[in-house]
This record gives structure tokens, C-alpha cells and sequence, in this order.
């Protein structure tokens, strides 16, 4: 299996997971940043589909994601409505955790093909597109650590203060 090829596939699967996730999603609000990824990542798989068929590919349409403004408008509103983290079905976070680490593991293999690439224009897009990449990653580690700020603020709060001995 080639770079592209392996890239497309990895675009597939993260947007058949985000589609999974957002149909399974109680809260609209976090519903709809499911649905906006998984439009990004068909975007990104249109893009490794023309560079594989030697297209010249039109990758600055999969470089207007809108994934972090849309979810710190989200965080806004949830932070607004004061819902406590008991009211998210278990489970919630977990498919946060593991698209955070899709979104990692993209990244990185699109950096490496980024090295690796024959030319410049290549070696941009897959560049830009693991700038992408890393923007979901982003949303999602704020988007998990939104859910698990109890626990993470009790953690903090009882042993940060602690001297060593």
C-alpha cells in the first residue's frame, strides 16, 4: 500500500468513526463538531485521492477548517449552560480519546510523508494537511479535558500545593 492510499484510508476510517460518534452523540453541541470532522476528513481524502490519480491536487479547500472556532463557540455555550459532567452518557469521553489519537496518529504520518516527499508541492500539502491535523487534536484534547475538568481539578488541587521532601 502506498502513502496515498494508506493516508486515504486513514481519512475514511476516521470519518466513518466521526459519523459513528455523532450519530451516537446525545449533545447536539458536541454532535455537530463530530459532523464537522468528518466533513474535514472527507475533504483531506478528495485531496490524497487526486494526488494519487497525479492531479494536481486543490488542497487549500482542506485547509479552511473551522474545527477550533467552532468548538470554542460550543465550549462557550456549555460553559454558559453549567451542565456538570454527570449529565454526559458514559462512554462520551472515550470517543473524544480515541479521536484525539486518530488525529495524532495522522499527524505524524503526514509530517513523515511530508519529509519524505519528491517535491516541494507535495511536500506542502502534506504539509498543510497535517497543520490539520493537529488543529482536531487540538479540539479534541480541549474538548476532553472540558468533560474531565472535575477530575483533573481535584487531582491538581490536592497534590500541586504538595512541598517535596
Amino acid at each position: 500500500m502506498n502513502a496515498f492510499d494508506y493516508a486515504m484510508k486513514m481519512e475514511q476510517d476516521g470519518k466513518t468513526y466521526y459519523q459513528e460518534q455523532a450519530e451516537k452523540m446525545t449533545d447536539m453541541a458536541l454532535r455537530s463538531i463530530f459532523v464537522e470532522l468528518a466533513a474535514d476528513e472527507e475533504l483531506h481524502y478528495q485531496v490524497f485521492k487526486d494526488m494519487a490519480a497525479g492531479k494536481a491536487a486543490d488542497y487549500q479547500a482542506a485547509f479552511k477548517t473551522k474545527i477550533l472556532s467552532t468548538t470554542k463557540n460550543i465550549f462557550q455555550k456549555l460553559s454558559q449552560s453549567k451542565k456538570h459532567i454527570d449529565t454526559y452518557p458514559a462512554g462520551v469521553k472515550e470517543a473524544w480519546v480515541k479521536a484525539r489519537e486518530l488525529e495524532q496518529k495522522a499527524e505524524e504520518f503526514y509530517r513523515e510523508q511530508a519529509g519524505e516527499a519528491p517535491d516541494a508541492a507535495q511536500k506542502t500539502i502534506w504539509s498543510r494537511i497535517a497543520d490539520e491535523e493537529r488543529k482536531h487534536w487540538v479540539a479534541m484534547d480541549n474538548i476532553v479535558g472540558f468533560i474531565d475538568r472535575p477530575n483533573q481539578w481535584l487531582e491538581d488541587a490536592e497534590w500541586s500545593n504538595l512541598e517535596s521532601y
